[in-house]
């Protein structure tokens, strides 16, 4: 009895199952389309390659240069030009040999080696985590794709080649290796409309991470293919007759989701097997456009179409430059019978993406090509988006937003379209129309109809916004919006924000401080200033005084150093920070003990956060009364106006209406419920816990002895840390 394959022999077998390339092989597949000098080069940058690596094997054993030149087959199977396959040949020698970039330029060509340098990892810096090292890598890599297209191309094959020769790796790299495939790499080929690469990647990634789903589907599917040979067979025949009758002449193909898309559709929707493959699928690929919407009415008097499936691609194409006419049909026995029609270079752009046609040409635009001129678009989008991204880990956060969501279609009031995620609002609506749009929106109309920001779009609406100049970026706005560009905009403008707001807080902390001393900012020597400047590694007076508003340096320290240099100083007397309550996100206020205007106080100073001002005897912070150089004299200015979160708890007797009555009294005195915990103690009473907006303890003094006359309170206390 024969055992079932595992799944590391298995892959073992796809690895063997690889074709034993030679650098002839190579060349003889690239003279069908390249001049002989072109190959010749590829043959030169093969023996390089060769030299470079001849020390070095594969984990199966075999030599390292086997890898390589199956990179540059695939590159040479695309039919991509001979820098690119040169570069498929060399991806490794930067980052595993003791190859230079320079010495790599100047060996071949100043474009060979850009290539080779963006595909390679970021081998040599150190990073605080693999996380970290990955995502700087694929930020490096991204950045270089919008010099050079063909950097994102050589990475796809490179992740194939590898991809396809999983099984002599560990387990858990191999599946640290497809989630990365399936999450970055198979997205990014169906962002550039590379869907043959797109579902081969997928397919091998699903194989690695289920491959027990993947065997039970794969068997699934083909025995479904078996018993469905009878039906498919009749209305392929019956879209030719009627073609004919038509006078038109088309190819047309069975088509088949790829293992991975049907098990993505089976999860989403909840659906069997059965429920799956129930959909009958085909490709009729015509002569031109005019063609595809004559074939459209074809078939749509054939077979009676089921209403809202229709989908034209060909007036309004796919992010990736993806075009086709899409409808379903009620075939045969009901049976639903979904059609594609397009013509053939939209066949060839829906298989191949920016990797069509290709005819590169070093300064020339590809502006023939649609899916290379949404590949710019994307790409620029990827430059303002790293540009407005903290680090490496929030580019690859918004990257992976980014990548090929389902989408909508809506106008701008000139009627421009505009694609946008599905579930983007007005916020994403604004900022996909331009930053400044985004900055500075208070309003949309849909339809002509005021809407909230937050609203979510849907295709076919009309959007307007409405923007002030006085208008900024909310926080709130993050948790609501979609897309990358959003995210990122509002995160930088807030960042920004808290700079500046940390610079003035500085600036005034340093006053102060200085003020103790009987000098000022202005009145010290210009050589003093920048000696000091210079010894915190400064380049600027307004970046000292953010790093003083943030909380990363004392202010008394910068002080004493800017007076005294490096001698020691007692303490010097000095006027208490004056708080208002308005001075930003670097001062914040703490949630453990709530502190409101009329309480003692004093500040923390919070590395990164500024200052957090507590409650002079909040517990939480007895454990740091030692850092004495962290603590802050604040106080509470005469004239503040806003308002302050704090706490009650009120216990009252479980009756009709206790919480409407508590509502409308804490309303009466010009306050506000913020939030509300209910905790049932018992079936006579309950405990409200209570989150309030006051302008002082006077106020909250008031409100308390209102809620006190309701009959229903038993009584009600602060909440005190």
């Amino acid at each position: 009895m024969n055992a079932k394959p595992t799944v590391d022999s298995e892959l073992e077998l796809i690895h063997d199952a690889e074709p034993k390339l030679t650098i002839d092989d190579l060349c003889f597949a690239a003279t069908n389309y390249l001049e002989s000098r072109q190959v010749d080069d590829i043959r030169r940058a093969y023996y390089f390659a060769e030299v470079a690596h001849q020390e070095q094997k594969r984990r199966s054993g075999e030599p390292y240069i086997m890898h390589p030149l199956a990179v540059a087959h695939v590159l040479t199977m695309m039919h991509m030009d001979h820098e690119c396959i040169m570069a498929g040949l060399l991806h490794d020698v930067i980052e595993d040999t003791e190859v230079s970039r320079e010495g790599l330029a100047a060996e071949f060509s100043e474009e060979v080696a850009l290539l080779v340098d963006g595909v390679s990892k970021l081998a040599k810096a150190t990073f605080e985590t693999k996380q970290h090292a990955q995502a700087e890598s694929l930020r490096k890599m991204l950045l270089a794709m919008s010099e050079d297209i063909r950097v994102i191309i050589v990475k796809l094959a490179d992740r194939l080649h590898n991809m396809r020769t999983l099984g002599h790796l560990g387990p858990e790299k191999r599946r640290r290796i497809a989630e990365e495939t399936l999450e970055i790499y198979a997205p990014i080929a169906q962002r550039l409309g590379m869907n043959v690469m797109r579902c081969e990647l997928e397919d091998l990634g699903f194989h690695v991470l289920y491959p027990l789903r993947y065997r039970v589907l794969a068997d699934v599917v083909r025995k479904a293919r078996g018993n469905r040979k009878e039906i498919v067979s009749k209305i392929t025949e019956s879209i030719q007759h009627r073609m004919e009758q038509e006078g038109l002449t088309a190819d047309i193909e069975g088509r088949e989701k790829n293992l991975y898309s049907l098990y993505q559709k089976m999860v989403r929707k909840k659906l069997s097997f059965s429920e799956v493959l129930d959909v009958f699928a085909f490709r009729v690929i015509v002569d031109d456009v005019d063609s595809c919407y004559r074939m459209l009415g074809v078939v749509h008097n054939l077979y009676k179409p089921v209403q809202n499936t229709f989908k034209d691609y060909i007036a309004i194409p796919k992010a990736n430059g993806y075009q086709s006419l899409h409808t379903v049909l009620f075939g045969p026995h009901a049976v639903p019978v979904e059609i594609q029609i397009r013509s053939r270079d939209m066949d060839q752009m829906a298989e191949a993406g920016v990797a069509a046609h290709w005819l590169y040409k070093s300064g020339e635009n590809q502006s023939g090509n649609l899916a290379h001129r949404l590949a710019r678009q994307w790409l620029q989008g990827l430059l303002e988006m790293q540009k407005g991204s903290g680090d490496s880990i929030e580019f690859l956060e918004n990257l992976r937003i980014d990548l090929f969501p389902e989408e909508i279609y809506v106008f701008t009031p000139t009627g421009k379209i505009m694609t946008l995620p599905r579930g983007a609002t007005a916020v994403d609506f604004a900022y996909a129309v331009h930053t400044d749009v985004g900055n500075h929106c208070v309003a949309a109309k849909v339809g002509r109809h005021l809407v909230p920001l937050s609203t979510q779009l849907e295709t076919g609406q009309s959007v307007e916004i409405i923007t002030t100049g006085s208008s900024h970026p909310n926080a709130s706005w993050l948790n609501f919006v979609s897309t990358a560009k959003a995210r990122t905009n509002i995160r930088h403008y807030l960042k920004q924000l808290r700079n500046d707001e940390a610079a003035l807080l500085g600036r005034h902390m340093l006053t102060k401080n200085l003020q103790a001393f009987s000098s000022s900012i202005d009145a010290l020597p210009e050589e003093r200033v920048d000696e000091v400047m210079a010894e915190f590694e400064v380049e600027t007076l307004n970046q000292l005084f953010e790093e003083i508003g943030l909380g990363d340096r004392s202010a008394l320290l910068v002080a004493q150093k800017l007076i005294h240099g490096d001698d020691e100083v007692n303490n010097t007397a000095q006027q208490p920070l004056m708080i208002a309550g308005t001075e930003g996100m670097v001062v914040s206020f703490a949630r453990c003990c709530h502190p409101i205007p009329g309480d003692p106080i004093h500040g923390f100073i919070s590395a990164g956060r500024g200052i957090v001002v507590h409650q002079d005897y909040c517990k939480t912070t007895m454990s740091l009364r030692g850092q004495s150089e962290k603590w802050l004299d604040v106080a509470w200015a005469p004239d503040i106006k806003r308002e302050f979160s704090v706490e009650v708890l009120v216990h009252v007797k479980n009756q009709r209406g206790v919480l409407a009555t508590i509502a409308a009294a804490v309303s009466e005195n010009n306050s506000n419920i913020e939030n509300v915990i209910v905790d049932e103690r018992d079936s006579e009473y309950t405990d409200l816990r209570l989150t309030i907006g006051v302008l002082d303890r006077k106020h909250l003094a008031n409100i308390i002895r209102r809620l006190r006359r309701i009959e229903m309170v038993e009584r009600i206390t602060r909440l005190k840390q």
